[in-house]
């Protein structure tokens, strides 16, 4: 990385939550959709880019998001935020129409192994359904986003090799015309060199295409990796409120990269993330008692950097009797 990345300068980070989509999804416990609603109107309040509020999927493949269509109506919805579901199929795109979603996510993987394992189908058939889906979108004047899954390294295939991972992303955007296209470390795979020469590629190749980052932090990377990828281009990113998230097909794999963790990182190196830290933080402090469980969230646990503690409740005599040696 340059010396440049360590200071930011003002320059704008647009960060861009999907925990309430990536990050409940695998909750055991069902978030109730009044507290996705609060939840999600929080953090509409927060400054964010884009808010992946939640998936138009079939509710016995993942009941934890059936509540989609409620959700996505029943939000206060703020000038500037991005409403956005990941939608799979054609009839998952007619219903987030009806939900008056502002952006379709489109997911597929690089790799023919995890687009197996993840869709049960091969990456021709997924990007046929996903064709439909477009078409869908841009009918009804939706915007659509593409997020390849495995960019960084599959856990069944290993190395994922750039060319197959540009020639996915130029029969999206260079076939369908999609606005965006997310580069996804699924299972947390990435590392900063790797990051930095495919976010580059990709910034020369289609410089006027939306492009996200998206990182979990499996292998305590994650923030080193969006470093990376800001020093070579990169200017929006997904992260996980209190840093939930994982894959089912790679044991062990933790969440995304924490949302309030590559804020409070990125403002104190100067960068502009638009965001109200303090806001972000009490929103994700909202997530054990909805989910059942604590959080990964280290800012939620040790607080920001300048957060005080009070001295010990010695500390006076401690002093005088210091100063009378």
């Amino acid at each position: 990385m340059s010396g440049a990345v360590w200071n930011g300068a003002g320059r704008r980070i647009h960060m861009q939550e999907v925990g309430t989509r990536d990050g409940l999804q695998i909750e055991a416990q069902f978030v109730a959709t009044a507290d996705k609603i609060a939840l999600v109107d929080a953090l509409s309040a927060t400054g964010l880019s884009k808010i992946e509020v939640s998936a138009f999927v079939s509710p016995q493949a993942i009941p934890q998001l059936r509540d989609a269509e409620i959700v996505l109506r029943e939000i206060q919805r703020r000038p500037g935020v991005v409403y956005s579901a990941l939608v799979p199929n054609a009839r998952g795109a007619e219903r987030a129409v009806d939900a008056q979603v502002d952006e379709m996510n489109l997911v597929m993987s690089a790799s023919e192994s995890h687009n197996l394992a993840n869709l049960r189908m091969t990456r021709e058939q997924s990007f046929a359904a996903l064709s439909a889906v477009n078409t869908i979108a841009r009918t009804a004047g939706k915007s659509v986003n593409v997020s390849l899954s495995c960019v960084f390294g599959c856990p069944i295939e290993g190395e994922v090799p750039v060319p197959t991972v540009m020639d996915w992303c130029a029969r999206f955007v260079d076939e369908l015309g999609a606005g965006g296209v997310t580069l996804c470390d699924t299972t947390g795979m990435a590392y900063p060199g790797q990051v930095a020469s495919i976010t580059a590629a990709f910034r020369q190749r289609w410089p006027d295409t939306e492009l996200t980052l998206h990182f979990h932090n499996t292998r305590g990377m994650g923030l080193a990796n969006v470093l990376a990828a800001i020093d070579a281009g990169a200017e929006r990113f997904d992260a996980s409120l209190g840093g939930l998230g994982g894959c089912p097909y790679a044991p062990g794999a933790s969440g995304n990269v924490c949302s309030e963790e590559i804020v409070h990182a990125l403002q104190l190196m100067g960068f502009d993330t638009g965001i109200d830290l303090a806001a972000l933080i009490a929103a994700a402090a909202r997530l054990p008692a909805l989910i059942g469980h604590e959080i990964p969230s280290q800012i939620v646990k040790a607080g920001r950097r300048l957060d005080l503690h009070p001295p010990p409740p010695d500390f006076e005599a401690i002093r005088q009797r210091a100063l009378a040696r």
